[in-house]
């Protein structure tokens, strides 16, 4: 896997990811996917490719204090922000395929759009409902098709027409799994029984279409592509391009479908 489909940005990444593409595309998704889960007063919960933490953070607020939360990220400089953001929270560093944990760990394990960019995502898949206990539940949340997304589907075009498409890859590499049969197969393969796989449209929302230009480059794994001067030569190109997408105040607003899987442990 190139840098693009492991979805790590750098360091000096992470805080922009935090400040902008949590608001504009992440924030909406945690209840959904806790919802989907479960997750209840009291809990132990796991959240899988935590990155900078918006699900952790919420699932906090749900749990209460009788209950715990863990994050856990490959990425330390994501951690970074995460410990910054709520120094509370145990925040772990290890990958999804080998999770540190006993058998059993945790009443609810969720993931929110980070399984598109597991090394071997059945293994993760496999390793969620290891430490998973009876009776308790997976939630794992994924991107849904680039065609269904039209704003990152515009985006995938400028930055073929300006860099090519090994750039134009980074943005195409979290909609991997917006195939539902591909999705429901790597399920199937990780040994998981029946699962609940729903389809929601949630919105991407950007202030201005300068910021969501920022946030692309300056907050993902292009921020160490695309020099000063490939950046200029896309703000002067892409605000004709997404123009259909700005709002009258200014903004920018598009759909942005997830596919949601469940899985209930066994008792």
């Amino acid at each position: 896997m190139n840098e693009h489909e492991k979805g790590q940005v750098a360091a000096t990444a992470a805080h922009i990811y935090e400040q902008f593409f949590v608001p504009a595309l992440f924030a909406e998704w945690p209840a959904q996917v806790l919802g989907a889960a479960g997750v209840r007063p009291g809990e132990a919960v796991l959240d899988v490719a935590c990155g900078t933490g918006i699900l952790a953070r919420t699932a906090v607020h749900v749990v209460g204090s009788q209950g715990s939360v863990v994050g856990l990220d490959i990425n330390e400089g994501m951690l970074a922000v995460a410990r910054q953001q709520a120094p509370a929270i145990t925040w772990e560093i290890g990958p999804a395929e080998d999770l540190p944990f006993a058998a059993n760990s945790f009443d609810r394990v969720v993931s929110q759009f980070g399984l598109m960019f597991f090394t071997d995502p059945v293994k993760a898949i496999a390793e969620m409902g290891r430490v998973v206990r009876p009776g308790g539940a997976i939630a794992v949340a994924v991107w849904g098709p680039l065609a269904d997304t039209p704003g990152y589907a515009v985006v995938t075009e400028v930055l073929n027409e300006l860099f090519g498409p090994e750039v134009a890859q980074s943005i195409e590499a979290p909609y991997c799994l917006g195939d539902t049969n591909r999705l429901a197969s790597l399920f199937a393969d990780a040994g998981m029984g029946e699962i609940s796989l729903r389809t929601v449209t949630g919105t991407a929302r950007f202030a201005s279409v300068e910021d969501w230009i920022y946030t692309d480059i300056k907050g993902w794994t292009l921020a160490d592509v695309i020099d000063e001067a490939g950046y200029d030569r896309l703000r002067q190109y892409a605000p004709q391009k997404l123009s259909r997408f700005v709002q009258a105040d200014g903004s920018v607003a598009f759909a942005a479908p997830a596919h949601i899987v469940t899985v209930t442990a066994v008792a």
